[in-house]
């Protein structure tokens, strides 16, 4: 008896001491040392100052029982192997599991290189680059830990249609040019002329689904705010600097209409943009100053989450819940076709017409013909009260997302953030690579063709499961 009563007091004291917690900190990571290069581009970029900072924003999480970190950094892409070492830094210094971690890259196409690439520069620079990313990833997790602080959680969602559009185009007669690979057979283009233009290949994603926090208490002093849009990015820069693009000037705007302090951190993740960008294509704009459009976009998106933000319920009563997954998946192979015509091109015998970017797919022809057979994945699934978020290693088509949302167990409070945990090429669907086009060309997609299908299969499995309906 007295032993049942124990068990008792003691369940009850902790179930009243476990208390949701979230904590944010963001980490200056702008380059020290110039030039560097900044990736995004098949021609080399270098950059010798900074038009704004670059950042690691990152919010922890803890219900009492599970702690997670989410950090959002200004990069195009990292690779795994740095973000793993990242991870394992972080959970060596604080409370927080190296598969509770998610970090994601906004794709920002103004940023020092995040991955090993065969056309980065191995300088001093560089070098330092790699290693200046890993650390203020980890740091801006130890200190967001340390600013844990008893919190409410609300959820909210702003629609900005008119500023993404689908990049990939059904084209009219004469509209397909020759792709990297010699091929006139694709039906769809990328970024197409505007006079041949047919129909969109794909849809668009017009939600901006955010996570509030702030502490609780009387004074509620605002914490962070995490927004997800599926925008690519929009760029407009001039050159010679680095920039976190439109990501960076939404949480800037953010944070200074929200935060009471300098520790409120603003922070705006992407969606499932692999085919979806700002530029408008069956309505063209008026030529517009450099960094123009790109404040106009952050401005317009920040302005739509603060509205809807007034209307959001918070909440204490918080738990938490996430899972990891490692999927085994194959990696392309160019067939002897695509690997003799590979070869012709950097040896100068290709046949003519030749398109301008037959030489850089020739080179990641050969690279995924002497490359390893299959990769590994990392997968998660979070859920935040009755907010579900996934993440994919991937520049993630729109209709992947929007299936994701459709079948979730938290159909109403669903996102993905892609190119976290990872870089692994574009994710089209079966359909779309039926179609060709950029973001299916080997080399821009480097997984097999099935990828989407099991990704999505292993991804609504872990939603399932935390949201407890498994």
């Amino acid at each position: 008896m007295k032993t049942h009563l124990f068990v008792t007091l003691l369940l009850l004291t902790s179930t009243a001491w476990a208390e949701f917690r979230a904590g944010a900190a963001k980490v200056d990571i702008t380059p020290k040392l110039w030039p560097v290069q900044m990736v995004g581009s098949f021609h080399e970029r270098l950059a010798d100052k900074a038009h704004d900072p670059l950042y690691a924003r990152a919010i922890v999480c803890d219900d009492g029982e599970t702690r997670l970190a989410i950090v959002i950094v200004d990069n195009c892409l990292i690779g795994r192997n740095y973000l793993d070492r990242a991870k394992a830094l972080a959970a060596k210094r604080t409370k927080v599991r190296a598969d509770r971690i998610l970090v994601a890259a906004t794709h920002t196409h103004t940023a020092p290189p995040g991955k090993d690439r065969r056309t980065n520069r191995d300088d001093a620079a560089h070098r330092a680059y790699f290693k200046q990313l890993v650390e203020g990833i980890a740091e801006s997790i130890v200190r967001a830990g340390k600013n844990l602080a008893p919190a409410e959680l609300a959820h909210g969602v702003a629609l900005v249609p008119e500023e993404i559009f689908n990049r990939r185009w059904h084209m009219k007669p004469g509209g397909i040019a020759v792709n990297p690979f010699g091929s006139p057979n694709d039906i769809v283009r990328m970024n197409p002329p505007r006079n041949l233009i047919d129909r969109p290949a794909g849809p668009t994603d017009p939600e901006v689904h955010f996570i509030s926090l702030r502490e609780s208490g009387a004074d509620g002093r605002p914490i962070a705010l995490l927004a997800n849009y599926s925008l690519h990015y929009v760029g407009g820069l001039p050159t010679g600097g680095v920039s976190a693009d439109y990501f960076g000037v939404f949480a800037g705007h953010i944070e200074k209409a929200l935060g009471k302090d300098a520790g409120f951190v603003g922070l705006m993740s992407n969606g499932t943009s692999g085919d979806l960008n700002n530029i408008s294509f069956r309505v063209p704009r008026p030529r517009q100053k450099p960094m123009q459009r790109m404040n106009e976009v952050a401005q317009l998106v920040a302005d739509r989450v603060l509205a809807a933000h007034k209307t959001v319920r918070f909440s204490k009563d918080v738990s938490l819940a996430m899972e990891q997954t490692e999927l085994t998946l194959k990696n392309r192979q160019p067939t002897a076709k695509e690997v003799a015509y590979a070869e012709a091109v950097l040896a100068g015998t290709a046949p003519k017409p030749l398109s301008g970017l037959a030489e850089a797919y020739a080179h990641r022809t050969l690279g995924l013909a002497n490359g390893p057979r299959e990769e590994k994945i990392i997968l998660q699934a979070l859920r935040l009260g009755e907010v579900g978020i996934t993440s994919i290693p991937c520049e993630v088509l729109c209709e992947i997302g929007l299936t994701l949302k459709a079948k979730s167990p938290l159909p109403q409070a669903t996102f993905t953030i892609e190119l976290a945990n990872g870089h692994n090429g574009y994710l089209p669907t079966p359909r779309q690579h039926a179609r060709g086009g950029y973001e299916t060309w080997l080399g821009t997609c480097t997984l097999e063709i099935t990828a989407s299908i099991k990704i999505e299969k292993a991804l609504l499995a872990m939603l399932e499961k935390v949201a407890g309906k498994d």
